[in-house]
């Protein structure tokens, strides 16, 4: 067996193989590509954290193990067979071709059928009546439920309530009814219980939906910045934390983070934002004293926060899996491509039937990115639309554990070259939390 080093990466080959190089793919107006990315890196990387192998510093010697030569781009069917690879390492469905540069978000939007796009009230207040006799349900299983049973009914009263946001997630983009004031109201109305300031939201949703994916000003989840990783040993590690274990709620951070601070808007924005503050502290004023007063303290934490953290569950596992995975690159402003980030950069992940029923279809995310004006309740036929015209550079999964398991242990701190490091790669000695979520975490795709 012969060892030989290739770009800071330590391949080991055997006896009948020849030496693999490291090849950076770049993107052509004219041969659709993936954009700097290290493929066989990419490669090894999932395979690393599958075998529960330990990288260490990224200026020294990394355990590897031999993967495929990235084929060029004419070879079409060992492109494809290399993304199949990639996928089934990653907990993918289909890992979607490059789209080429030349394509732009309008011509994407071009191809949906106009009836997509088109408000229904019936459907819009349908999708109301559900999440409200959903909640109600989940309240009264809460109620009723033995102790060893309500981890059960908190699933389901959580997953009932993340219906109420996407509820309001529709009102801010305008496209849950043709009255605009209306909408304000729904969306607020429908935040309250989550304790979430719905203008606030909205004004930094816009911009996550303006800058998807892009360093610095997408609003929501971006890599870790390896200066802010290497501040100080408290910061690292809840870090490490905030990102490995915890990251399943880490939206509560991000809730307390952008939100409630006046300073992080507009002036024009901050009339508004004061409002929905003063709504969302109303609701704790009085809404939390009364089922105290109804329940005691253990009732608070029976029917409101433990439902509200089941709520927060999905919002930050919907976040991070719409968005976030190896192959999926956070690109700096004069380097980013709107349609690549919406169409290319964005994640159709498959749930049970009954979350997404619950939610919404808020899961079916290509098409919300592709154009925001597209009701929760078109998504499907939008999505089905994309497929038939956009097919091959769709990123698609089915929610699984190893899905989970890539971005939970392997999508941490931002690189150029590969896009993610991995904690325990820069600071292995200090990297437990993300080691411990490799040895647990079941790998089943």
């Amino acid at each position: 067996m012969a060892c030989k080093i290739s770009n800071s990466m330590f391949i080991c080959l055997g006896p009948s193989q020849r030496p693999i190089r490291s090849q950076t793919i770049a993107i052509h107006s004219s041969t659709a590509s993936i954009c700097h990315l290290k493929w066989d890196n990419l490669l090894v990387k999932g395979i690393n954290h599958r075998k529960g192998i330990i990288p260490l510093r990224r200026n020294k010697v990394i355990q590897a193990v031999a993967v495929p030569v990235r084929p060029s781009s004419a070879d079409s069917a060992d492109s494809a067979e290399y993304r199949k690879q990639l996928a089934e390492t990653y907990g993918f469905r289909q890992i979607g071709e490059p789209l080429p540069d030349n394509v732009t978000l309008k011509d994407v939007i071009d191809t949906l059928p106009r009836k997509v796009f088109e408000i229904d009230d019936v459907k819009a207040w349908t999708s109301v009546l559900i999440s409200v006799t959903s909640y109600a349900l989940g309240i009264f299983m809460i109620s009723k439920a033995p102790w060893y049973l309500l981890p059960l009914a908190w699933a389901w009263t959580g997953t009932a309530i993340t219906g109420f946001f996407v509820i309001g997630h529709d009102c801010a983009h305008k496209s849950f009814s043709k009255n605009k004031l209306l909408e304000d109201i729904v969306g607020t109305l429908a935040f309250l219980p989550l304790i979430y300031p719905y203008e606030p939201w909205r004004f930094k949703h816009d911009r996550h939906h303006a800058k998807t994916n892009m360093l610095s000003e997408d609003t929501a989840w971006h890599p870790v910045w390896e200066k802010e990783f290497e501040t100080s040993p408290f910061l690292r590690k809840a870090i490490m934390f905030g990102y490995g274990p915890f990251r399943p709620w880490m939206s509560i951070a991000h809730w307390l983070i952008w939100h409630f601070d006046l300073n992080k808007f507009r002036p024009n924005e901050v009339k508004r934002v004061k409002i929905s503050l003063a709504c969302v502290f109303a609701f704790m004023a009085i809404g939390w004293p009364l089922i105290i007063y109804k329940t005691g303290i253990m009732g608070w934490i029976k029917f409101w926060l433990m439902p509200w953290l089941g709520y927060h569950f999905w919002m930050s596992t919907f976040t991070m899996v719409h968005h976030t995975a190896p192959h999926i690159p956070f690109k700096h402003s004069d380097e980013w491509n709107a349609a690549q980030a919406q169409l290319n950069g964005t994640v159709h992940c498959d749930y049970p039937r009954w979350i997404e029923v619950l939610c919404h279809d808020i899961n079916v995310h290509i098409p919300h990115h592709v154009s925001s004006r597209i009701p929760s309740y078109n998504l499907r036929a939008a999505h089905k639309s994309i497929q038939e015209n956009w097919g091959p550079y769709l990123n698609e999964a089915t929610w699984n554990w190893r899905l989970m398991k890539t971005i939970m242990t392997v999508c941490h701190v931002y690189d150029k070259e590969q896009n993610y490091i991995g904690f325990d790669e820069l600071a292995p000695n200090e990297a437990s939390p993300i080691t411990f979520l490799k040895r647990v975490m079941p790998d089943y795709a």
